[in-house]
């Protein structure tokens, strides 16, 4: 059995392929530039050419590509976008037009003489192209699971940041578990556009499609550091590009959760909103006013630090942020989880996990392999 698991961050995209004849650790894997990167180079590659571009496909990470795309149309160089890939900028078209971007049909942009770039943030075909220039082939796999931060397609005047913290409080509140942030492609929520995105990017797959979110995918495989199992509460804290979520797990689930923006928060900061989600006292106003998403706290049952070797778990690309210049500044003491050896496909390995919950024809092989059963070597694969 094969299960492909991609994990897209802003800087990286993070690709684990699962196979059950080997062990974890033998497992293949590679960290390549994200999407939204290769799209941010493509298209400052281009500003000397002042060439006019067409952008077609699908909404996809923004960040780095919709910094390209809105210099391109600042520099004065036509930009025209299709529907769907103008939702990378803003799900309210209008504000894209007014950019100076020309939103245009399919048909329409068939007609312009541009150099034309498709969005799209999962490429199957170019990472199994990718596989087989190494000799694996990507033919057979049993699933795929991706993972994409996703805001969400919040109304006209309402907040991006409290729609998105809604939507986190419905999840938990549904299924208390970091595995009820992962979808099959056909139980995607209608406003988990990106999400669909993704699988609309992907409809021609011969094997499901599970796709999720990456924080909780992150802090899911976390859980699989053997210093972090054995804790029953812990508090993890994944440190993404863009933002940071900490939760606050018990033998019941999730007992509370914050989201912030990284380029907002310091350590002190850091510090002072962990400790209050760990006592219970964090509020939602505390977060969002600050510029946030916000925070939840379910329960009466504070985390007591002191009980483990360490306060707190840590992941994620930004970690070094619990790394103080001065260790006075931050009394609490952190773990950098590293499951199975590897921090930076944690996301991959907490894909893995929820596809197991997910799907659950293919749940025996994989809890086996991450609970340590033993596979094969991959020259002995060759030949089972």
């Amino acid at each position: 059995m094969k299960i492909l698991t991609v994990d897209i961050g802003t800087g990286t995209q993070d690709i684990f392929l699962y196979d059950s004849n080997l062990d974890i650790e033998n497992g293949f894997k590679l960290v390549l530039p994200s999407p939204t990167m290769m799209v941010h180079r493509r298209l400052k590659q281009t500003l000397p050419r002042r060439t006019p571009i067409l952008l077609t496909g699908h909404q996809m990470g923004g960040g780095p590509s919709a910094w390209a795309i809105e210099e391109v149309a600042r520099a004065g160089i036509p930009v025209y976008m299709t529907p769907s890939a103008a939702t990378t900028l803003n799900d309210e078209l209008d504000k894209v037009e007014a950019l100076g971007i020309k939103i245009v049909s399919e048909e329409e942009g068939n007609k312009l003489q541009v150099t034309r770039y498709e969005l799209k943030d999962f490429d199957f075909e170019l990472i199994s192209k990718t596989f087989l220039d190494y000799g694996v082939s990507l033919n057979d796999l049993s699933a795929i699971a991706v993972a994409v931060f996703d805001h969400g397609n919040a109304p006209a005047g309402v907040s991006d940041r409290q729609f998105r913290f809604d939507y986190l409080d419905e999840r938990i509140k549904a299924k208390n578990s970091l595995s009820a942030f992962a979808y099959l492609s056909n139980d995607i929520p209608k406003i988990m556009t990106r999400l669909q995105a993704v699988a609309d990017s992907a409809d021609d797959l011969d094997c499901p499609l599970l796709v999720m979110d990456t924080a909780p995918a992150a802090v899911l495989g976390a859980n699989f550091d053997p210093m972090v199992a054995r804790c029953e509460r812990k508090i993890i804290v994944n440190v993404g590009n863009f933002h940071t979520l900490a939760f606050r797990l018990g033998e019941m689930g999730i007992e509370g959760v914050f989201e912030h923006h990284t380029g907002e928060i310091d350590l002190p900061k850091l510090e002072k909103y962990i400790r209050a989600l760990a006592d219970g006292s964090l509020k939602h106003q505390d977060i969002f006013d600050d510029m946030g998403h916000g925070a939840l706290v379910y329960g009466d049952h504070p985390f007591e630090f002191g009980k483990d070797e360490f306060d707190v778990v840590v992941t994620g690309p930004r970690r070094s942020l619990f790394q103080p210049i001065h260790p006075s500044s931050f009394s609490l003491h952190p773990y950098f989880a590293t499951p199975f050896g590897d921090m930076m496909i944690a996301g991959c390995f907490g894909l893995l996990a929820a596809t197991a919950e997910v799907m659950p024809n293919v749940t025996e092989s994989i809890v086996g392999a991450l609970r340590g059963g033993r596979g094969v070597a991959p020259w002995d694969a060759e030949s089972s």
